[in-house]
């Protein structure tokens, strides 16, 4: 694809993210899925047999392949890991921003590719060789199927008693190199205070070069959030969405050196309808 197609694209995107984010949709999913399937309640969460050797070579693959990739292609680096060590082996929500095709990669750079398992969104269970991948490489999917649901939950809160990693995107949507913090939704919260452990903030930020393309990748491990356990079920789960999304802003303004400001609100006041 020429500089110039991938300009547009890039441009397009931009635009789209632009009106969005005036409108504060901050949520919402502009680019297209694809084919996927809806798990079902014999969608297997924890890999046996063949799968499970099948999942151990991809991890290792990754675990070779995956720095060497994203030093090359992103220029980049890892920094707090001393965050991840002061949970002593202690199962944890992770969240991180959402912002590549590949940002999986950035938070397997983060966790270590042996620990985590990562939670997507239905229609990211794609069909053919893709998902199959993902599937192995620890990704699992939500589903509005009860009995698949039953079987994520037994399973996440079996991996977080072994001391894993689950991880979300708290923010649900992906906006391709979009630099900002967005607004958190509940679920990863939810699931801390669910499970009784703590959610570990990590933030990606990076420049661009003269092409668009990101560059200078820094994959920053922030200091884990605690609940406090002396507050009702509601305003524990409000309290770590709040925690985590100051430590989201304060990492972007350090980085950046600017404060984090959106573009001026364009929603309708009630008052003017």
């Amino acid at each position: 694809m020429k500089h110039g197609e991938k300009r547009s694209r890039r441009e397009k995107a931009e635009g789209i993210q632009a009106v969005l984010e005036a409108y504060r949709r901050f949520d919402f999913d502009y680019i297209p899925f694809g084919k996927y399937a809806i798990p079902d309640g014999n969608f297997r969460y924890r890999q046996k047999g063949l799968d499970a050797l099948c999942t151990a070579f991809i991890r290792g693959a990754l675990w070779l392949v995956a720095p060497l990739f994203l030093k090359a292609v992103y220029g980049c680096r890892v920094v707090g890991r001393s965050n991840l060590k002061a949970l002593r082996g202690r199962g944890a929500i992770c969240i991180s921003n959402h912002i590549s095709y590949l940002d999986t990669l950035f938070a397997r750079a983060a966790l270590g590719q042996f620990r985590g398992f990562y939670t997507m969104a239905p229609w990211n269970n794609k069909t053919g060789p893709g998902g199959w991948f993902m599937r192995h490489g620890g990704m699992w999917p939500f589903s509005p199927n009860l009995a698949a649901t039953k079987h994520l939950l037994h399973e996440m809160e079996a991996r977080l008693k072994e001391g894993k990693i689950v991880h979300f995107y708290p923010e649900q949507a992906m906006w391709v190199n979009y630099p900002k913090p967005r607004p958190m939704k509940d679920g990863a919260f939810y699931y801390a205070v669910k499970f009784g452990v703590p959610v570990l903030p990590v933030f990606c930020t990076f420049r661009r070069d003269r092409y668009g393309h990101m560059r200078r990748l820094v994959i920053h491990i922030l200091s884990a959030v605690y609940p406090d356990e002396t507050l009702p079920r509601t305003a524990r789960i409000a309290g770590l969405k709040a925690a985590a999304q100051a430590a989201w802003q304060k990492c972007y303004e350090e980085t950046y050196k600017i404060p984090l400001e959106y573009l001026a609100d364009r929603r309708r006041k009630k008052s003017e309808e």
